[in-house]
């Protein structure tokens, strides 16, 4: 009975404290920040010689209150000729990847071969490496055309089942919705194959028409990049078709919807044309800044700049962890940290940071504070964050790994699956969005994140306790097993698969109980604290 009860007040105050944890509104004018305020995601791209080891990285924080949390592994599918494939719209309380009350909007040609994939809220990455990040970067009014019948996760999902590199996932998209239609908001995809990283960005072809707007700019090999709600790509050098492409509309559409005009003798921006507002808003510039910053801190740049370079050389090479310490970043030690006027003074005297001083605090408490709301890259919101190694030189199912973390990343491990792997974790497939279940594992991690908000100086401390050496002993074991892997790989591919499963399936499966511990330990350490 007590057990029970306890569980009762649990689930209470954590739909509660998940509830109140949803980001206010951004202090910044505009209706973009308005839209973006519960829906919106952070990308960083990493190229290949910017890299420690030479892979490629992109990333997605999916910081959303509605997309499920459920994660499977689709298979390689041969097709008959004549097949027909199936296009849906998926609406963001999806059960599952199979949701019976999904909308079907269209049926168009299936190709003979579909790769197999990772698929989640947005699918993350194919048998051949190729990797997709993603943010909602927002169009002009009147750009949304409903008479396409594929919207952005279906994008997703249709390119990493039918192409192998970055610039083929490109021209699928372009062929797709050129005769198909495009019907969702502006996206950023952020692409990422063993050899290069493209921004991809996307809008409507304007109301009542089928079709596409698109340009698509790539990170140079030695430089890292980003997206965070906003359009990142501007002028155009179509003539060099090794860093730039773009649908053949790209001029026209603008000229056609009076967003730019020719005879004005002003450059084409792509930005500046189909999606202006975003650039005025800090609640994207800030990320922009900070990510740039962090990795390349020598250039000094203004975080109240209204544009920031598409692209920078870090000043050192990036890691994984690196990387994974910026989506963990709240501003710390700049002018932009919500917490740093919040002290108190303790026993000796001396002041200090309050215990109950949070980054991740609701409206509320902000408004009690008289604090402004800062939009930080760590985003309590997040459903998971992905961030994905493709490496020339590996087999497919070897080189390609997600790191992978459910909720709010400072609060949580990120633990590695091969993309070769034949299916995930069983807790990892348990949607568990809108009902609390001891077989999701997302409501493990869910469950510390929000427990930690009532303490975080003191609780972020026991957290870190526990996912740092989970990370730790990940990055730490990675060479040696993959030396093993490669060597049984080469002899036996399907022993090589089973071990891949069996290696990323034994440190989730840890992690996730590691966190069911975690989450009895701090109620039973800071209980008499609430």
């Amino acid at each position: 009975m007590k057990k029970r009860l306890y569980l009762s007040f649990l689930i209470l105050g954590l739909a509660v404290l998940g509830l109140s944890s949803l980001p206010a509104s951004p202090t910044s004018a505009g209706q973009t920040d308005q839209w973006l305020e519960f829906d919106s995601c952070t990308s960083v791209l990493v190229g290949r010689l910017a890299s420690v080891d030479g892979s490629t990285m992109t990333s997605h924080s999916c910081d959303s209150g509605t997309d499920r949390t459920w994660m499977t592994v689709v298979p390689n599918m041969k097709h008959k000729p004549g097949e027909r494939a199936k296009v849906y719209y998926e609406p963001k309380r999806s059960k599952g990847p199979n949701d019976p009350d999904r909308l079907e909007t269209g049926e168009i040609p299936q190709v003979a071969e579909t790769y197999a994939f990772l698929n989640a809220a947005y699918p993350i990455m194919n048998e051949h490496q190729l990797a997709i990040g993603e943010t909602t970067i927002g169009s002009r009014g009147g750009l949304t055309s409903e008479k396409g019948i594929i919207d952005a996760p279906e994008l997703y999902r249709l390119c990493l089942e039918r192409a192998k590199t970055a610039r083929e996932a490109i021209r699928v998209a372009d062929e797709l919705t050129k005769t198909w239609g495009y019907n969702d908001w502006g996206e950023c995809f952020t692409f990422a194959d063993t050899k290069e990283v493209w921004h991809f960005e996307i809008h409507g072809p304007g109301k009542n028409k089928i079709g596409a707007v698109w340009a698509a700019r790539r990170v140079p090999d030695e430089e890292i990049g980003v997206s965070a709600n906003a359009g990142r790509i501007r002028e155009l050098d179509l003539a060099n078709a090794d860093f730039y492409l773009a649908s053949a509309n790209v001029t026209s559409l603008a000229e056609e919807m009076g967003f730019w005009s020719k005879a004005s003798g002003k450059p084409f921006d792509f930005t500046y044309a189909y999606d202006p507002d975003s650039r005025t808003s800090l609640y994207c510039r800030r990320r922009e800044w900070r990510v740039l910053s962090l990795l390349a801190p020598s250039l000094r740049l203004n975080p109240e700049s209204e544009n920031y370079p598409f692209s920078v050389k870090p000043d050192k090479k990036v890691s994984v962890a690196d990387v994974l310490a910026i989506f963990r970043d709240t501003y710390g030690g700049t002018e932009y940290d919500m917490t740093r006027s919040l002290t108190a003074v303790n026993r000796k005297g001396e002041t200090v940071k309050s215990p109950v001083a949070t980054p991740f605090m609701n409206g509320d408490t902000l408004a009690l504070f008289r604090l402004k709301r800062e939009r930080t890259i760590c985003s309590p919101a997040a459903t998971y964050l992905q961030i994905t190694q493709s490496r020339d030189g590996l087999p497919g199912p070897i080189g390609g790994i997600v790191w992978l973390g459910y909720d709010n990343p400072a609060a949580t491990p990120h633990v590695p699956i091969y993309i070769g792997i034949s299916q995930m974790p069983a807790s990892y497939m348990v949607d568990g969005r809108w009902a609390f279940s001891r077989d999701c594992a997302w409501w493990a991690f869910r469950t510390v994140s929000r427990l930690a908000n009532f303490r975080w100086q003191e609780m972020s401390k026991d957290i870190e306790a526990v996912w740092k050496p989970i990370e730790d002993k990940a990055f730490a074991d990675q060479a040696k097993f993959e030396e093993e892997v490669l060597a049984l790989y080469r002899k036996d591919p399907k022993k090589a698969r089973d071990m891949l499963t069996k290696y990323s399936h034994d440190i989730a499966n840890k992690a996730v109980a590691a966190y069911w511990k975690l989450g009895d330990d701090l109620w039973l350490k800071y209980s008499g604290q609430f």
